[in-house]
């Protein structure tokens, strides 16, 4: 099976192709909640919406699942991958060192042209939540932490942040669609702005580790009754 390559960057001009496309619009459907955690993905339905061919639709799910947003399941299908307290708690810890490291390492103060780049995105990110947009929030919000963690200037670590934040979309649309939680980011975000200005490294790191926890609260507290998944049962050793 043809792996499709990595949903480009939102701002990437290169043309996609119609899996890819699908790729990206269940990725947003997912996130902005229009798709919810263990709902399935029907095959006849996506080739329908799509106008994709069954083994199309089959790379386009197979995508997903490696991007780890969803999952297939026996007897049932592929599906939005839902997550056990203990998963989201261990992946957000691996996104809150992942980011406080980027954040220990960008330049502090900015560069100006660095700075401005982040604030002409903060700009874009402030008018989709004043439009209560939440596809331009959540396509504003990936720019602005691309920008920002970019600064770091190591391109693994980079990566690696992309990757785990896509991994927790099926957990974040709670607070992509909430009002309140989209005011919260706007103003941490321009928070970072002024540490990155004024070269307050400390406040920068302590304000990217608390930016991760309302999401991860909110998919805590609205799914309280999945369980985690049994420990695994190790034989005896003499």
């Amino acid at each position: 099976m043809t792996r499709l390559s990595a949903v480009p960057d939102i701002a990437s001009p290169v043309a996609q192709t119609a899996p890819e496309k699908a790729v990206q619009a269940l990725e947003e459907d997912i996130v902005l909640g229009r798709l919810h955690p263990r709902e399935r993905l029907i095959e006849d339905d996506l080739m329908q919406r799509f106008d994709l061919k069954r083994h199309a639709v089959r790379e386009v799910l197979a995508e997903l699942a490696r991007l780890g947003l969803a999952e297939r399941r026996k007897n049932i299908g592929s599906e939005v991958r839902s997550f056990a307290p203990r998963e989201v708690v261990e992946l957000y810890e691996m996104r809150e060192l992942l980011e406080t490291q980027a954040a220990r390492l960008v330049p502090c103060p900015a560069e100006p042209e660095a700075l401005q780049a982040l604030i002409e995105i903060q700009r874009e990110h402030d008018a989709a939540v004043e439009a209560e947009d939440p596809r331009q929030v959540f396509r504003s919000n990936l720019r602005f932490h691309q920008a920002l963690f970019g600064m770091c200037g190591n391109s693994v670590l980079v990566r690696a942040i992309h990757e785990y934040a896509r991994q927790t979309h099926p957990i974040r649309f709670g607070t992509l669609v909430a009002p309140e939680y989209r005011h919260r980011s706007r103003r941490e975000h321009w928070a970072m702005i002024e540490a990155l200005r004024e070269g307050r490294r400390d406040d920068l790191v302590a304000l990217c580790r608390a930016h991760l926890q309302p999401s991860r609260d909110a998919y805590l507290a609205a799914n309280r009754h999945l369980a985690d998944p049994p420990a695994a049962i190790h034989p005896e050793t003499s």
